[in-house]
């Protein structure tokens, strides 16, 4: 304020006037015809003057000031479009046709700065994920043959969104993910190409690399879009669908449950946390997950390791009391470890302040790539997971700022670079980049629906409701998507890779010596 009266006396009418006055003294005191008591008679008249003036100049900014900070505060209020499900009926369940058709970012919002920046690095992933259709393009016969393993067609032709079905998912995968566009699509009305993709919601990527590359290759591999990669498929990286809420099991959405367990995290600070590895889940999916169960403490052994089978039918019967994600928080240390495929617990684990420990994996999401050992985890080897285990919690408890360092690392990264503004952001620049490389126009299938949130949410009952009531995107951004990083250079996405790598090494050598210490120790 200070800053502003400075600048308002230096511009005003009070500092010309002190000017003017300054010359007619001067002028005065050179006049000896003019008696001193004149001059200064006339001096003081025009000082008075100058004082008037310069309270209504700064009165008149104020006012001025006071109008703009108000039309800035309007401009900021979005309207806001709910659920229509009053006017929505079984009979009729035709879409609203209020809400805005075309994006306009002219109300940038200066306290939310993320759809104005550079995205994340992880979104460079994309180019990656798309470079199998760079040269070629992708064609209608490549999308049909997608429809091999995909639950669903969506179609995007002048905004609006159609979907045909061709099976059932996995309790409500289909139906989040479906919801998840609809949202993108209110977030940025407009903005999305005209495109056409197949989709398969279960767990493990299937175009086979091999099966597209090499001298007697006839046919380019078909696009399909899932949950999930690995380094020996083709599919197309995409979202999952629990950060709109994975309702079968009352996980809530990512952006409620995100504020939830950063409260948590501050109630527990690292050091006061229990000074062990833990881990909660479904064990049966998978054998490497029943074999994790052998680290567990017993009367005879103690692998630094807590675990606990998560039973679910069980859970669901007791009202989900104890499998609130929020409240998870309580150990120094947190073990990932995949599943039948790769888990949606990794952004639950990552996100706790806690060290994550994570079992050396396949399969990797759409931000997970962007991951490195003993910066934002710290890996565990699969074959020989309590020694692991119990050394990496060891280490951390002998090192703690260090250990603290890795924790805060991957946990300021999800909550950062992963909050459902950049996943928006990441499906807006995912789709668009797709849709560039089609050489074909989209249309709309004959068994194809349109589908927009009346029509999904209006009928559905319990957690599903509540889920998409609280994840709807109510406005159209303020802000349009962040910035597209370029593609990464050959060499620097090897030399990532080849850094990865080597964290990976020296951690295996260290736990080697650790254990042949002790070995030594004890034949001692």
């Amino acid at each position: 304020m200070q800053q502003i009266s400075g600048s308002v006396t230096k511009n005003s009418g009070f500092s010309r006037c002190l000017s003017v006055a300054s010359i007619w003294w001067l002028w005065f005191k050179n006049r000896p015809v003019i008696s001193s008591t004149t001059a200064a008679l006339f001096l003081l008249i025009l000082s008075s003057f100058c004082i008037n003036t310069s309270k209504l100049s700064l009165d008149n900014f104020k006012n001025q000031t006071r109008i703009t900070i108000q039309k800035e505060q309007n401009s900021l209020k979005r309207i806001e479009f709910p659920l229509n499900c009053t006017s929505f009926t079984n009979q009729t369940k035709f879409c609203p046709t209020n809400y805005p058709s075309t994006f306009e970012s002219n109300n940038f919002d200066p306290v939310d700065q993320s759809s104005s920046s550079v995205c994340p690095d992880y979104f460079r992933w994309i180019h990656e994920d798309l470079r199998p259709w760079s040269a070629t393009g992708i064609t209608r016969d490549m999308v049909e043959r997608a429809n091999r393993t995909a639950h669903f067609r969506l179609v995007i032709v002048k905004g609006k969104a159609y979907v045909e079905k061709y099976k059932k998912s996995i309790q409500t995968r289909d139906l989040f993910t479906i919801w998840g566009i609809l949202q993108l699509l209110r977030r940025y009305p407009g903005k999305l190409p005209d495109l056409e993709l197949m989709f398969d919601c279960n767990d493990r990527p299937v175009v086979q690399t091999r099966l597209y590359r090499g001298p007697n290759v006839t046919q380019s591999p078909p696009p399909l879009f899932r949950y999930c990669g690995d380094k020996r498929t083709m599919d197309i990286v995409f979202p999952d669908w629990s950060f709109w809420g994975w309702a079968d099991i009352n996980i809530k959405p990512w952006e409620n449950l995100l504020k939830e367990i950063k409260q948590g995290n501050e109630k527990i600070k690292w050091m006061e946390r229990e000074p062990y590895a833990y881990w909660k889940g479904n064990p049966n999916v998978a054998v490497r997950r029943r074999d994790l169960l052998k680290c567990n403490v017993s009367e005879t052994q103690d692998w630094n390791a807590r675990l606990f089978n998560q039973d679910w039918d069980l859970e669901t019967k007791q009202g989900y009391k104890h499998s609130n994600l929020a409240n998870q928080c309580s150990y120094r240390y947190k073990i990932y470890i995949e599943g039948w495929a790769w888990s949606v617990s990794e952004k639950y684990i990552l996100s706790c302040d806690s060290v994550t420990l994570l079992v050396k994996q396949q399969f990797y999401d759409f931000f997970t790539r962007s991951l490195q050992p003993l910066r934002h985890y710290w890996p565990i080897r699969d074959d020989d997971k309590c020694r692991s285990i119990k050394f990496a919690v060891d280490w951390g408890n002998s090192h703690k700022e260090k250990a603290q360092a890795i924790a805060k690392a991957a946990s300021d990264l999800v909550h950062e670079e992963v909050k459902m503004d950049y996943v928006y952001d990441y499906m807006f620049h995912l789709l668009n980049e797709y849709s560039k490389l089609l050489k074909f126009k989209p249309t709309v299938p004959e068994g194809a629906v349109e589908l927009c949130p009346e029509t999904m949410a209006c009928p559905a009952e319990g957690l599903q409701k509540k889920f998409m009531k609280e994840s709807l995107v109510k406005s159209p951004a303020a802000t349009p998507p962040c910035t597209m990083p370029p593609p990464y250079k050959p060499k620097i996405l090897k030399n990532i890779l080849s850094s990865n790598l080597r964290s990976i090494r020296k951690v295996e050598k260290w736990e080697n010596e650790y254990w042949e210490s002790m070995s030594k120790q004890q034949q001692g």
